[in-house]
């Protein structure tokens, strides 16, 4: 026998939530309606056959027995067809109670089918049912005797109080049902927000990634290239300086990619209680680029007249301008010329980064530099625009605005 037994306790609800369970469901998309209605009809009609019995004066004949029980027989069908069942009712109780037979006895038969119209179809529909109903019971009543025409007259409150209790329970249903579906609605809100803010993050920790290690790459691709090129030039006139340097960069670059792809992985760490992501790379880094694309090769020359931006705006202007750099260094030929522009105008921040090389080849694959780009300058407001120029080279232009009112992602 295994040692560790799991008892599972299964908890039953409660008799009134079993009614109210009841209550709120459709009666014609509940489970096993035609049996259900069948013993109903059959527990019905037991009951008006015993107040038939308690009556001796009204006790009804053969004929009489016959239409009483017969009345109770099309509650089986009520739920699919409660107008035809009632009028079957009506059909039968209808010359019962013409033959003076016990009033009370079908009663049951008649409330039932009332009921099941009232809290099956439209007020309008419950509204003409009870008319017609009571109209032709009544003259019918009152053809064959005019004072139990009047009695029944008299009782046909209880009719009426049937049908208005079918109708508030129809509204309740529905209120309840439009209580389900705001809900349901509302929690499908929230797993299409939950997943559009995991889409975003994801495509934040791509953005970061590409243009941390695109970058990185690109500038040790270059370096190495350097330095192979030194070493295998002339081999007996050996410029061990070059290579040294150009080794000393590599590491340099290393070293950097390798401090930035820490700080994105503590980020990507962190929950929800922990410290904020830390200072954003801003328009204070831009020299630094700058100095790296020097050092893969790239002529650069930098303007920048910018007093203070926004955290996200600065961190935005730093990645547009390091993939420009990036794609210049990689796709503009050997020793491009490359110019790159930020300054202050109609209170926006407005950034050029040109080149006179060849730019990309035709046909290549292509990448996620220039998207990254823009999803960046839409991510603080700005707008975005690279392509050729048309004296030759590539261009990438951007308009930021200077303050941001959303919390930007680097």
């Amino acid at each position: 026998m295994n040692p560790v037994q799991q008892t599972t306790t299964v908890v039953r609800p409660r008799i009134g939530e079993r009614v109210m369970a009841v209550v709120n469901r459709d009666p014609r998309t509940a489970p096993h309606g035609t049996r259900n209605d069948a013993i109903l009809a059959v527990v019905l009609a037991a009951a008006g056959a015993g107040l038939a019995l308690t009556d001796r004066t009204g006790r009804p004949d053969a004929l009489g027995w016959t239409l009483l029980l017969a009345a109770y027989v099309p509650i089986v069908w009520r739920r699919r067809h409660p107008v035809l069942v009632l009028a079957a009712v009506v059909a039968l109780v209808a010359p019962y109670h013409a033959m003076d037979n016990n009033h009370a006895a079908p009663v049951p038969a008649t409330c039932v089918a009332l009921y099941t119209v009232a809290v099956t179809g439209r007020p309008l529909r419950t509204i003409l049912t009870a008319v017609a109903v009571l109209g032709v019971t009544v003259v019918a009543m009152l053809a064959v005797d005019y004072h139990q025409g009047l009695e029944l007259l008299r009782v046909s409150g209880w009719v009426i109080a049937t049908l208005f209790c079918g109708v508030d329970v129809r509204y309740y249903r529905q209120y309840v049902a439009a209580i389900v579906e705001r809900a349901v609605r509302a929690e499908r809100t929230r797993e299409e927000e939950a997943r559009r803010r995991v889409a975003e993050e994801r495509l934040r920790i791509a953005r970061d990634l590409h243009d941390l290690l695109a970058h990185s790459i690109t500038l040790i691709g270059v370096q190495t290239s350097v330095a192979a090129h030194v070493l295998a030039a002339d081999p007996e006139r050996l410029d061990r300086e070059a290579v040294a340097k150009s080794l000393d960069d590599i590491a340099e670059t290393c070293r950097t990619a390798r401090g930035e792809l820490r700080t994105t992985l503590e980020v990507l760490r962190e929950n929800d209680s922990a410290p904020g992501r830390g200072p954003l790379p801003g328009l204070g880094g831009v020299p630094d680029l700058v100095e790296a694309a020097r050092l893969a090769g790239a002529r650069v020359e930098q303007t920048v007249r910018v007093g203070q931006a926004a955290p996200a705006v600065g961190a935005a202007a730093y990645r547009i301008v390091q993939e420009a750099l990036t794609n210049a260094v990689r796709h503009a030929g050997p020793e491009p010329a490359v110019q790159v522009e930020l300054y202050e105008e109609e209170g926006a921040l407005r950034l050029s980064v040109t080149d006179d090389g060849t730019g990309p080849t035709p046909g290549g694959t292509p990448g996620f530099g220039l998207v990254g780009m823009r999803e960046r300058a839409r991510s603080v407001g700005g707008t975005l625009d690279a392509g050729p120029r048309t004296g030759g080279g590539f261009g990438v232009t951007a308009v930021l605005p200077l303050t941001t009112t959303g919390e930007g992602h680097a």
